[in-house]
């Protein structure tokens, strides 16, 4: 081998050793570089300091107000409170209860005022106007109301237990920050109802659910009782910390149960009973996921929050 070709390849093996040391070193000043960030003066420091604590250790008592969504034929507006103790900053428990104030939708209206008066749909909608007599629009004395068969929700009374994953400031035109959290809830809502009382043979009320004052002098079966229903509620909602103590909230809330809404006559008879019976039991009832949005405006004690470390 001569000796330009030694020293060629002496080159080339200094060379490669010189880029091996050259990567070593950058490989320990990262693992020095980790190991500061590891041990320096933030290590093991909580992700915030002097964090107000607005839930932890209180107890909150709000008036609400509710208002149902995507009625069919009675619309809700329900009053009450909320009262709940905060066992941590993101874990609650607590009582809701409202009382409700009904009102008909245009659907209502439109069926008690056109929908025809005949014998096919006299079970489901009163028929004042039997052969031979004189047509008697309802909601006119002794022939009822389309309005006066329909559910309706009376009041609600749920224990329950809110959860609070997240928190954090809500900037408005990035001039005003509210301290905000979002919460998570559920519970077991009771939930007095009015709807259409049973009718037709073996039920033990009228004996025909076409029975109104003017038909054959017989009781009326197009009137209401009430009832009650035991079902799950759930939701979420965010709460505005407008001051220490005082807190806006808007929230959704879901009370899935079976109930009768339109008064009608819709099962009872045939495979699954999926077919009309002429009469009105609680096999009438159906499904409905109901929602209700509510506003909420808290009041907590002690009225000054907890501060973190």
């Amino acid at each position: 081998m001569s000796a330009i070709k030694r020293t060629a390849m002496m080159r080339r093996l200094l060379t490669t050793i010189g880029l091996g040391i050259v990567g070593l070193l950058a490989l320990g000043s990262r693992a020095e570089a980790q190991e500061i960030q590891l041990t320096g003066p933030l290590a093991g420091a909580p992700p915030a300091r002097h964090l107000r604590l607005y839930r932890d250790g209180r107890f909150e008592i709000a008036p609400t107000m509710s208002f149902t969504l995507l009625d069919e034929y009675e619309r809700t507006i329900l009053f009450g409170g909320r009262a709940q103790y905060n066992l941590t900053d993101w874990l609650g428990i607590g009582v809701w209860g409202a009382a409700g104030i009904s009102s008909p939708t245009s659907l209502t209206n439109e069926i008690s005022t056109s929908a025809p008066q005949s014998v096919e749909t006299q079970v489901n909608i009163p028929n004042c106007s039997p052969a031979g007599s004189a047509y008697t629009a309802r909601g006119s004395a002794g022939c009822p109301s389309f309005a006066n068969q329909t559910g309706k929700i009376n009041w609600v009374f749920a224990p329950q237990v809110q959860v609070v994953p997240f928190r954090g400031k809500l900037a408005i035109f990035q001039k005003i920050f509210v301290d905000t959290d979002a919460y998570l809830h559920a519970g077991v809502a009771f939930v007095g109802l009015t709807e259409r009382a049973d009718c037709g043979p073996g039920t033990g009320g009228p004996s025909s659910c076409s029975n109104v004052p003017l038909v054959n002098g017989g009781a009326n079966s197009f009137g209401t009782t009430g009832s009650m229903a035991i079902a799950p509620t759930f939701g979420l909602g965010l709460n505005f910390y407008l001051a220490s103590f005082v807190a806006l909230g808007v929230e959704y809330r879901a009370l899935p149960f079976d109930w009768n809404r339109s008064g009608f006559d819709s099962r009872g008879a045939g495979p699954n009973n999926n077919f009309p019976d002429d009469k009105i039991t609680s096999a009438d009832q159906t499904l409905k996921f109901n929602q209700m949005v509510t506003i909420s405006l808290g009041f907590s004690l002690p009225t000054k929050p907890k501060v973190s470390d």
